[in-house]
């Protein structure tokens, strides 16, 4: 009975949300329903322990540090001097316009970790001077919506701080096994771009000779040097001091936020004005992800006291699936939710569901995190409802249809499903360069 009740709790949350109902309050309030029906009043002593025991999680902290990080360096100014600098580097070469986006994309991940605002500052800066250089609209929009989307799964990820925290597994070693899937995914869309340079190359042009010329005449090395000293310093910063043991992902978010604040006020770009939106669109951000982490600890509370957990686990040992066949099916289904609901929910709604499953079956969590942060960055690509191509289209100039956006988005999500399927069948893809570390 209790397990049935579990089945009936799941599917009634998943529909209230794709209904379009507030995510955090269908999952707080659902759930206090069901537990106070199931559990009486003892419900309400327990539940507040919970959420106070999850709100505890030092972890956690590295959210709004990293978001704050993340704003800060778009009001900085910085994306806008590196696709510059890059975007002339590469000039000379066909697709080199592209390329430099793909590179400043991955930086700015490795800055930031945040899609949104990746998205939103490439495409007002640099998909504006693609569509004047003459690249097709499909590569254009396909190349900045498919980068926006590195900071899923390049380091520091606020995808992997909350994937870490549901997996009770260790944020930094989520980090070392993200970067070797980060870096394979630019070198593959650099790929990409260069074939289509060689076979479309009208698709891809070179930067005008005379624009090139005088960029190298202006002191090319100080500018080169300038604009990509202060995003490698911050990076090394951030990313240095967790892979060498110095400090935990969360003191490293914090160096991220100071040094963030620091590069703004060196490049002349901070004032109050600044310091108060990205405090208020931090605070935004970190109170709609907190606000759903309540919500879905009540959620994982009632469903394990239904023992729906113990009850999904019985069913796939009854079914004899295999630990592959249940990954590839929960696989399936992130993909599936990530059309219509955000990485946020399926972080917590699902991954919960699934976690204990996957540890009984003695699957490598941390490979699971990874696997699941590339799936969720493939959702945020996919038509209809990509998440990227609603930042994208919001900045996009008005000739720019949404077929157009489609169109060129799919080869991108292409070969994420592929190099997907390639970390599925090679985990060593994710465990080199830990291991690496380790020797």
């Amino acid at each position: 009975m209790t397990e049935s009740l579990a089945l009936i709790l799941f599917a009634l949350v998943f529909v209230l949300i794709l209904v379009g109902y507030p995510v955090a309050f269908t999952l707080g309030g659902i759930s206090v329903i069901f537990g106070l029906f199931t559990f009486g009043v003892d419900f309400f002593y327990l539940l507040p322990l919970r959420v106070f025991g999850t709100m505890g999680n030092y972890v956690l902290i590295a959210v709004p540090l990293f978001i704050f990080m993340g704003m800060m360096l778009e009001k900085s100014g910085i994306a806008e001097n590196l696709l510059e600098t890059m975007a002339l580097l590469f000039g000379k070469f066909k697709g080199g316009l592209a390329m430099a986006v793909v590179v400043v994309g991955a930086m700015l991940a490795a800055s930031t970790g945040i899609v949104g605002a990746t998205v939103i500052t490439m495409g007002l800066i640099s998909l504006p001077t693609m569509l004047k250089r003459g690249y097709s609209t499909e590569l254009a929009t396909g190349t900045i919506a498919a980068s926006g989307t590195l900071g899923q799964i390049i380091p520091p990820s606020v995808v992997l701080v909350l994937l870490g925290s549901v997996l009770n597994v260790s944020v930094g070693n989520l980090f070392l096994a993200a970067v070797v899937p980060g870096v394979a995914l630019v070198i593959f869309y650099a790929l990409y771009i260069l074939a289509i340079s060689l076979i479309k190359p009208s698709a891809a042009p070179s930067m005008p000779d005379e624009e090139i010329e005088r960029f190298r005449q202006k002191g090319m090395y100080l500018k080169v040097f300038k604009a990509f000293l202060l995003p490698f310093l911050l990076i090394l910063a951030v990313l240095g001091s967790i892979f060498a043991g110095i400090a935990s992902p969360t003191e490293a978010a914090a160096v991220g936020a100071g040094g963030a604040t620091l590069l703004t006020i060196f490049q002349g770009k901070f004032n109050l004005k600044i310091l108060k939106e990205v405090s208020r669109e931090t605070t935004h951000l970190t109170s709609m992800v907190f606000i759903i982490l309540v919500g879905a600890t009540a959620f994982s509370l009632v469903f394990r006291g239904l023992e729906g957990d113990t009850y999904l686990i019985g069913l796939i040992e009854s079914a004899q699936l295999s630990p592959t066949a249940f990954l590839l099916l929960v696989m399936v289904a992130v993909f599936i939710a990530g059309f219509f609901i955000d990485f946020i929910e399926i972080i917590f709604i699902i991954v919960p569901v699934v976690a204990p499953i996957f540890q009984a079956l003695g699957i490598d969590l941390i490979w699971v995190g990874i696997l699941i942060a590339l799936n969720l960055q493939t959702s945020f690509l996919t038509p209809p409802f990509g998440f990227s191509l609603f930042y994208l289209k919001g900045v996009a100039p008005p000739q720019v249809s949404t077929m157009q956006l489609y169109r060129g988005i799919t080869p991108f999500v292409i070969i994420q499903m592929i190099f997907l399927i390639l970390v599925v069948l090679y985990p060593e893809i994710i465990s080199w360069f830990p291991n690496l570390l380790e020797d």
